[in-house]
């Protein structure tokens, strides 16, 4: 009976968004469980074999597919039910990325299963070994709702031969090529170009984070210029630490792609902001523009008709734009709802007052100055006494001079607040010398803070201070807070305190520590689930 009860509360306590008929679970649970008020000695015993086949998919669906095969192994029943197509909606096959591993002496088989297991699949992740004509047919042939495709390259050491390679999934909406350093991938496409023309969304993942030496030489593994042709249907485009990208590139997509919403270069070191100007011009309805640790020219951003945009989202972490260029953007943004400006040197008070006067803040709902060394406690309160009330999300941690003054004083403006980050991390410089009273700040963000979803306090154990009461504070904003899922606290005492109090409430997986853990906004982008890769 304990086993029964925890996996049906897994279904009612998941999603209800997942394709689930309730009713009739519910209706089959109330058959099964039809003579509980019997005495004991009369009702027959209940056990999971008496559950109907059907209410067993129903929680099998809830688990991955490492999780599937091994209940499969339980018995004959078990086995027969977790291998129902509907139930491998999602399979990855990228053992690095916590996918299904496929010995590749039982390719025969697996090119067997796609006709039978996967033909209900939507979403497929292949490995190298695995991208070969014969499973490229089959899942051509076999799995006609397959939507979204990630192609991992990455650790290929050399390609399959494509040569006889006639047919490749036709109707993909989504295409992830994760590339490798020096693999070649023109031969390849050269096959499938004239089957991707209803891609609406592609992620062409690069190996930024492999690069050790800037001098070493960078291969162009895909041609960018030929790609484009193929993809007229364009909306979303992430171009994610691809080292050999240049504005070229991004002009070239930009050229075939009218519909063009979101545009995502992060981490694309020879991007400089060049491509801008016409991209803008081209692609009228893009709203989110990702520019990430890019190398953006001061003159060249200043020079882009900004305020003829309908840009939405902007992503200008890491850059290194001079605070006129910043003033340049932000006074010129009057839609702009979200805002990365994260570790940027020269966010200064200068640019924030800047931008307020401008009376382009007034549509501003998520902004993260995580780190902005530069700017003042002063200016800061003056935004959020102006604009707080706006804000859903807000990240200012990793600055030194906010202390408990600040804080205590701005979270009473915050009350649409969803998402925010407070405290600099212990391996920080400068270290904060003064005592933070957490009890306070919990007992203000639970008055205050109705829709709190996410927090992260970054002070450590030496910094916060908190006594033998604050588990009565913590009940508080558990009670307040009611949607409330994750706090994210620096590991030491008082974490240890949060987190026994949320688990004896049964709520496990609410706090995390840093190590773990960081809060962001990515998430509040409309674009979040389409950039998501990985």
């Amino acid at each position: 009976m304990t086993a029964i009860y925890d996996m049906t509360r897994r279904v009612t306590m998941h999603d209800v968004n997942q394709d689930v008929n309730y009713d009739d679970m519910e209706t089959d649970m109330q058959d099964f469980f039809a003579d509980s008020n019997q005495p004991n000695y009369d009702r027959p015993q209940s056990t999971i074999e008496k559950l109907p086949d059907k209410v067993l998919r129903d929680i099998f669906q809830y688990l991955s597919p490492k999780q599937i095969i091994s209940v499969g192994q339980v018995c004959r029943r078990w086995r027969t039910n977790s291998q129902n197509p509907l139930l491998w909606k999602f399979v990855s096959f990228r053992p690095s990325y916590g996918g299904i591993q496929v010995n590749p002496q039982c390719m025969d088989f697996f090119l067997q299963l796609i006709g039978t297991r996967f033909s209900e699949l939507r979403i497929v992740e292949l490995a190298t070994d695995l991208i070969t004509p014969n499973v490229l047919h089959e899942l051509a042939n076999k799995s006609p709702k397959l939507q979204y495709l990630t192609l991992d390259f990455s650790t290929a050491m050399q390609l399959h031969d494509f040569t006889d390679l006639q047919t490749f999934p036709s109707r993909l909406k989504s295409l992830t090529i994760c590339l490798s350093e020096n693999i070649f991938l023109e031969g390849f496409l050269r096959k499938v170009y004239t089957f991707i023309s209803s891609v609406e969304t592609l992620h062409i993942i690069g190996t930024y984070e492999k690069v050790e030496d800037e001098e070493e030489e960078v291969y162009e593994t895909v041609n960018v210029f030929k790609l484009k042709q193929f993809l007229p249907n364009l909306r979303v485009v992430n171009l994610w630490g691809v080292p050999f990208i240049t504005d070229e590139h991004v002009d070239a997509i930009s050229s075939n792609c009218a519909h063009l919403e979101c545009l995502c270069v992060n981490y694309c070191a020879k991007v400089t902001g060049s491509c801008l100007k016409l991209v803008l011009q081209r692609c009228r309805k893009l709203r989110t523009l990702f520019l990430a640790h890019t190398k953006l020219d001061n003159n060249i951003i200043k020079s882009v008709d900004w305020e003829k945009t309908r840009i939405e989202e902007l992503d200008i972490k890491g850059t290194e734009l001079n605070a006129e260029a910043l003033i340049s953007i932000l006074t010129r943004l009057p839609h702009l709802r979200w805002l990365d400006a994260s570790w940027l040197e020269n966010m200064t008070d200068q640019v924030l007052e800047a931008w307020q006067n401008s009376n382009a803040m007034g549509s501003l709902q998520f902004l993260n100055m995580d780190t902005c060394d530069s700017l003042n406690e002063q200016a800061l309160v003056d935004m959020i006494k102006r604009h707080g009330h706006q804000f859903h999300g807000l990240c200012l941690g990793g600055q030194h001079k906010l202390l408990e003054y600040f804080w205590m004083n701005m979270i009473p403006q915050l009350r649409n607040i969803r998402v925010m980050v407070m405290g600099i991390a212990e391996d920080c410089c400068p270290k904060v010398v003064a005592k933070i009273h957490v009890d306070q700040f919990i007992d203000c963000i639970a008055q205050n803070c109705p829709r709190l979803t996410r927090l992260e306090v970054r002070w450590d154990d030496e910094t916060l201070r908190f006594s033998d009461k604050s588990s009565k504070f913590i009940d508080v904003l558990r009670m307040k807070c009611l949607m409330l899922h994750s706090i994210v606290l620096s590991d030491g005492q008082y974490y240890e305190l949060v987190r026994s109090n949320f688990e004896r409430a049964d709520r496990m997986s609410v706090v995390r520590t840093t190590e773990m853990c960081r809060t962001g906004l990515l998430h509040c982008s409309r674009y979040f689930n389409k950039l998501l890769f990985n």
